[in-house]
């Protein structure tokens, strides 16, 4: 497996709290990246692209560098920023233009131009014409000519990706499109990074034993065969009323637009706690976007020896949560890295599924075999009749069900009818979803219904 880009990158390098990740959303055009007062909200690499004067390149924000702290994780943050420095080919030193120049900024400076890429040195929090002589002082860093910049009112941002971009290389191909899009999800603290991490083959995420150590998501496409496949980890999402803090309910807010952004869902579970309500929960909020879905039991080492049988916890979990009964199960251990080939594989049948249009002819035969099996029931003294099926969508599956009543068509009779599709197609970890529109030239009416 290896990445797909192959784009010129930016990193944007800085102590923690002088506005990187502001600055990132501001270039991106989008809210990627979590923004709050509190100092080193940003942990892992997160990468999206950009553009400027007709040119692509990827930019990544990168977690505050602290020079000189031993602490476990800020260790590992600086070293998820110096890989980010290795990686890039131009680099963004942002500096707090209202602080001046702290010890942590020259020891940066120090270590950017021993790099020998392309520096910046882009001077934040200068709001107005008044303040830009903030800037004269970063002279002394020895990187060129500080540009002043505020990246909350976009003051300056023009001139410092002109500079950006008068030092990118060209590039050596255009970017693949991923063919999938899958995000992990799953509640705080079980495994999902480090799944992640196994399955690039780097520690591209922070692992850490505290709940909650991702908070941004993270975009990493990696090529698995001839597919392209972009991976998003996700901040763990807990119950709404233990989301008290504000930082945590954008954490969460992330995750969820990662989900948004996603073709399928890898649902990350804790195999010694088996699968919980909130695991359940989660595993609604994708099916009910119209995600389709994979479940992963990790940590399958610490089951006990005696109870390590696959079927018999997909067993239990399927007679405790149904809703599970379509979906693809694999048990994995990201510690010992056991069951992790067959993540991959799984998550490009879901999205096989996902994709597929079911054709006409058959799925009318299918329906309509249904229908003369088991009658819509009466309500209201009428029965609904199905004349006619059509596939009106993909990703999930949709189909349009044309009925001379569609309000008498009950939600456990679609149910009926998705299990009929399900034994004829190929629809594992997929919804489907049914539009119902009245055939009549009087129109009663149509509705959309998801079984």
């Amino acid at each position: 497996m290896s990445t797909g880009a192959r784009l010129p990158s930016v990193a944007i390098v800085g102590r923690p709290n002088v506005g990187k990740s502001t600055l990132f959303n501001r270039i991106v055009g989008a809210r990627r990246a979590l923004v709050d007062d509190e100092p080193g909200v940003t942990r892992d690499r997160l990468i999206a692209r950009a553009e400027w004067a007709r040119r692509d390149f990827l930019l990544i924000d990168t977690g505050g560098f602290e020079v000189e702290s031993e602490a476990g994780l800020s260790r590992r943050v600086r070293a998820q920023t110096l890989r980010a420095v290795a990686e890039a080919d131009v680099v963004v030193l942002v500096v707090d233009g209202r602080s001046g120049i702290s010890p942590a900024d020259r020891a940066a400076a120090r270590l950017l131009a021993e790099s020998g890429k392309p520096v910046i040195c882009a001077v934040s929090k200068i709001d107005g014409p008044r303040q830009a002589e903030l800037a004269y002082e970063y002279f002394a860093l020895g990187l060129g000519d500080p540009l002043p910049i505020s990246a909350e009112h976009g003051r300056g941002l023009d001139e410092l990706l002109d500079r950006v971009a008068s030092h990118l290389p060209a590039a050596t191909a255009d970017e693949e499109a991923p063919r999938l899009r899958v995000a992990l999800v799953g509640r705080p603290n079980v495994g999902k990074s480090s799944i992640l991490n196994r399955l690039v083959g780097e520690e591209r995420a922070l692992v850490d034993a505290t709940a909650g150590t991702t908070r941004d998501s993270i975009d990493i496409s990696i090529r698995v065969g001839d597919e392209i496949i972009s991976l998003v980890d996700t901040a763990g999402i807990r119950r709404r009323s233990r989301i008290a803090l504000r930082l945590e309910k954008a954490t969460v807010a992330a995750a969820l637009r990662s989900l948004e952004r996603a073709d399928v869902a890898l649902l990350v579970v804790d195999a010694g706690e088996g699968v919980t309500e909130q695991d359940a929960r989660i595993a609604r909020l994708a099916w009910e976007r119209g995600r389709g879905l994979v479940l992963v039991a990790n940590k399958w080492d610490a089951v006990p020896r005696a109870m390590r049988d696959p079927r018999a916890f997909l067993a239990e979990t399927q007679r405790l949560h149904p809703q599970f009964a379509d979906v693809p199960a694999v048990v994995v251990s990201a510690l010992r890295a056991t069951g992790l080939e067959e993540i991959l594989p799984a998550a490009l049948r879901v999205g096989e599924a996902h994709r597929l249009r079911l054709p006409t002819h058959r799925l009318n035969q299918v329906v309509h075999q249904a229908t003369a099996a088991v009658e819509p029931p009466l309500r209201r003294g009428k029965r609904a009749r199905i004349y006619y099926a059509a596939p009106v969508a993909t990703s999930p599956p949709t189909v349009a069900l044309f009925v001379n009543h569609p309000d008498h068509v009950t939600t456990s009779y679609l149910r009926y009818l998705e299990n009929r599709l399900r034994a004829e197609f190929p629809l594992e970890g997929t919804p489907v979803r049914f539009t119902l529109r009245a055939r009549s030239r009087r129109s009663r009416g149509a509705r959309s219904a998801s079984a």
